[in-house]
Parts: C-alpha cells; structure tokens; sequence
C-alpha cells in the first residue's frame, strides 16, 4: 500500500469506519518535490503531516506501516511514536529491537508481522528476554498478500504455507506465551482475503481479526492516483504475478510492460537516488523500486507498477470504503448464519 497508496485519506475513512486505518510510511518523503537531498527530513516531515492530518478527519484508531528493511527505520519509529500513533505494524524482516523507542508515557502498541510460526516465537523469545515486552498482537501474512512476501518463490504455493496454517502456527506460540506469561496476542490475519466470507473462515481458524489491502485501493478514498485505481479494475488474474524485487523478496505485483522492460535489463538505475532500503545494490538490482512505485502512484505506469494481492482481478469498479465495509459485514454475517445452519444439520 506504499509508496503513496494508503494515507491519511484511507486511513482516517477506515478508522471512521471502525477498523484500524493505516498509513504506510514507505517512501512517505518522495511524495512532494523537495529542494536538495536530505532524504530524512523529508520523510520525517511527512509523516509527522499525515498523522496530524488523519487524527483532524477521524477519532478512530490509526496506525503506521514501517519496512523493518528501510534504512530510516529508527527514525520513523521514534517520530511516529512521538506523535502518538495507536498502533506500529514492522515487517519485512524482524523488528528485533523494535520495544526499545517505546518510553514510559508511549501508549503506542506494537505489532509485528510474521509469516511463519517460528518468526513469532523468536520475536517473542527476544523481545521478552530483552525488553520484557511481548507484541500487542501479530498480523500473520500469508502468501497471497500484495507486494514483497517472506516466502522463498518456490515456496508459495506450498500448502503448508497456507494462511489457515500459518494462523494454526502462530496461535500455537501465542497460546505458549499465554501460558508463560499471561498475557493475551491477538492474531490478525492478512494476504488473500477479500470478502467477508473469507474473513469469518480465517476467524473461525483462530484469528481475531483481518487485514485488508487490495480492496480498498478502488475506493474514492484511497490516496493514490485514479490511474492507479484503474490498473486494479483492469486486472486479470493472469497480469497477477511473483516478480523478483529490489529488496531481496519475491512480491506480487500486476505485470505490466514496465516489469518486463526490467526483466530484459532496459531499466536498471545508473546511480542509487534515494538510499531507501538496506538490502537493495543498485549495481545489481532490475530497477529502481522507490522510483518505480512513486510514478505508479502518480499513474503513470509506463515507468511504474502495481503491487497486488491475490484478489485484483475481483475488483470492477471504483467504490467507498463504507460500501466496502457494509459489503464485507454483510457477507460474514451471511456465512455465519449459514455456517451456524450447516453445523446443526450436521448434527
């Protein structure tokens, strides 16, 4: 949802909502045109502006999304915990150090995200023995989540790699935890859902909530570009597709001639521009990732693409983050009156 794509006008329609609204911070600094170079102060700038932006437009909750991998990582955790955000969602790698910005007066939780049940315990493990801080909760991200994956390519399809068993992982770790410790970790589901269908299945698979990205793109309120929107509501499930990025992860993405100019080596960075991400080497690398989301932000997608879950090609129109909320409350309502009607004919 970065660079650009979920702001404080998605964030705060989602909050007014009653879920959780989320900024990505990813690349937040590029977004208007600055003199000179210095790259941190842009992005701190910015973040501290879409923060105080959303909390003038909701009194709901709000959180930030901050690649563990970027190299302004401490920076926007400290500021974003110094404007008072709600909830911090690290992924994209493990936030091992994460607990140590909290001070005593932070109210902010911390939720990591994980793709594994073995990345939840030694979070855990090292947040606990080094910080005496468990997570507030996990977001557990399965393999057809939108853009980069913890997963190895070959690995995805893997049944074992499921959403549902990677919930049944986790659960199994924060039930330890709950035992050691006391102290309940929600787990909140996130790759591949869409409807309300699919997030009354995950739940009754032991998550405690749901985390959706590509749905509302499409939405009036999403802060991207109408061009932007319209890739999704063009899409068809065989643009879908694993690319290999710049930040060391397969991703899934909507391929568009863009990729497949990167692919055949016509678009590789002469220099690094904007030092983003620790784990990419612009002398290796197919593309520039941050230059590459920022235009597609913008809609331009001739020098641009779209990372996507799963569900791009189940988008057809351009909607309202309330008209996605009502639709998905009621198709769970729908699959839990019905589910309730199966299981007593079962019986």
């Amino acid at each position: 949802m970065g660079i650009g794509i979920s702001l404080s006008g998605l964030a705060s329609a989602v909050a007014n909502m009653g879920g959780i609204g989320v900024i990505s911070t990813v690349g937040i600094g590029f977004l208007k045109e600055h003199p000179g170079n210095n790259y941190k102060k842009w992005h701190i700038e910015a973040i501290k502006n879409e923060i105080r932006k959303a909390r003038r437009l909701t009194k709901g909750i709000l959180g930030v999304n901050i690649m563990s991998v970027i190299t302004n990582f401490s920076d926007m955790v400290k500021t974003s915990i110094e404007e008072g955000i709600d909830i911090i969602f690290a992924g994209a790698g493990l936030p091992l150090d994460l607990p140590k910005y909290l001070t005593k007066d932070s109210r902010t939780k911390l939720v990591p995200i994980v793709s594994s049940g073995r990345a939840a315990s030694i979070l855990c493990q090292k947040w606990k023995q080094n910080y005496d801080k468990l997570p507030d909760a996990f977001v557990v991200e399965g393999p057809k989540a939108g853009g980069h994956l913890g997963f190895k390519k070959e690995n995805i399809d893997e049944i074992s790699h499921s959403l549902g068993n990677l919930v049944l992982e986790v659960r199994q770790v924060v039930l330890s935890m709950k035992k050691l410790f006391k102290k309940e970790i929600p787990i909140i589901a996130a790759g591949g859902i869409y409807s309300g269908e699919d997030a009354y299945r995950i739940m009754n698979q032991g998550a405690s909530a749901v985390q959706l990205g590509t749905r509302f793109v499409a939405t009036e309120e999403c802060d991207a570009s109408d061009g932007f929107k319209y890739e999704f509501i063009h899409a068809r499930d065989d643009d879908i597709k694993i690319i290999k990025s710049p930040v060391g992860l397969p991703g899934r993405a909507i391929f568009n001639r863009f990729l497949q100019e990167s692919v055949d080596g016509k678009r590789k960075p002469r220099i690094c521009m904007y030092n983003c991400i620790r784990t990419c080497n612009p002398k290796t690398t197919e593309f520039c990732i941050a230059q590459a989301l920022l235009e597609a932000c913008k809609g331009n997608l001739k020098d641009g693409f779209a990372f996507t879950g799963s569900n791009a090609a189940r988008i057809t129109h351009v909607s309202t983050v309330k008209e996605v909320f009502e639709e998905i409350q009621r198709e769970y309502t729908n699959k839990a009156v019905s589910g309730e009607d199966e299981n007593q004919s079962n019986e």
